[in-house]
């Protein structure tokens, strides 16, 4: 009895140890920041799991506010984030000894999206802004049918709020009814649902079931987003606490992009890729 106590005893420890030993082995990335940016971060982490099993990557998106705060805070490998770090968040990291790169990993277009009914299929960026301010309030004032204008904004934390403030809204305040949501999907779940509403989604996010206008006469397309053409463009980003040692994890997710099945996958998230095989 004692003899088989002492084996029982044996096979317990040994496979704790066997346990402690592939947990040490185990590598964690931890990815915090943009709704935008998050599903191409979903995808390249999904692909890097199924390469390096013993790989374990978490996708936070809380937006791109909170992805440099989890940066500056040590909180996070990587900042997904689909604006530039802004002034304060940099002099706040490097007050934590954080010293922030930046990896441009896709284009994107900030698209002025409508219900797809919605006759209008054009609109210039100043009445874009003045339906935010609430100086448009009825579509038939811009061409379209005689039904209140239903405005739909990211909230501030969000680098789609931060685009789209300052190339449409040239920084100037929305007025008190806008409704503001939390994410891309929740932007595009509440124009497609709501005949006359208007928002922003990132490119990545169209498809028939809302509709993209012009805006000052020029197309969200690939090629226009990628020229700059388009006036609400943008480049995404994955940021780093200084540049990742090569080879390392970190440097193979933020470098992803340049290879030949990193642009198959931003180009199937429906962002633009830099890269051009």
């Amino acid at each position: 009895m004692k003899r088989m106590i002492f084996i029982s005893g044996l096979v317990v420890l040994t496979l704790a140890c066997a346990a402690q030993l592939i947990g040490a082995d185990k590598v964690s990335l931890q990815i915090e920041g943009s709704t935008t940016v998050g599903p191409i971060a979903d995808a390249f982490a999904e692909a890097f799991e199924n390469k390096y099993p013993d790989l374990d990557v978490t996708v936070k998106k809380t937006g791109s506010g909170h992805g440099a705060a989890a940066m500056v805070d040590g909180r996070c490998d990587i900042a997904t984030m689909s604006r530039f770090m802004k002034e304060k968040e940099f002099k706040k990291a490097v007050e934590n000894g954080v010293m922030p790169v930046a990896h441009v990993v896709a284009m994107d277009g900030v698209c002025v999206v409508v219900h797809p009914s919605n006759p209008v299929k054009e609109l210039t960026s100043a009445q874009v802004r003045a339906m935010y301010k609430g100086e448009i309030t009825n579509w038939k004032e811009v061409g379209g049918l005689d039904m209140p204008i239903v405005a739909i904004s990211r909230d501030t934390e969000s680098g789609t709020y931060e685009t789209f403030n300052k190339f449409v809204m040239k920084k100037e305040k929305m007025h008190g009814k806008v409704e503001y949501v939390n994410s891309n999907p929740q932007a595009f779940a509440r124009v497609k649902a709501t005949i006359g509403a208007i928002g922003y989604v990132g490119y990545g996010f169209l498809n028939p079931s809302i509709k993209a206008v012009k805006i000052d006469g020029v197309m969200p397309t690939k090629d226009n987003i990628l020229s700059g053409k388009y006036l609400v463009s943008r480049p995404l980003f994955m940021f780093t606490n200084g540049y990742p040692q090569l080879g390392s994890m970190t440097h193979k997710f933020c470098t992803f992009y340049l290879t030949e099945t990193g642009q198959e996958i931003v180009e199937a998230k429906g962002f633009v890729p830099l890269t051009n095989y």
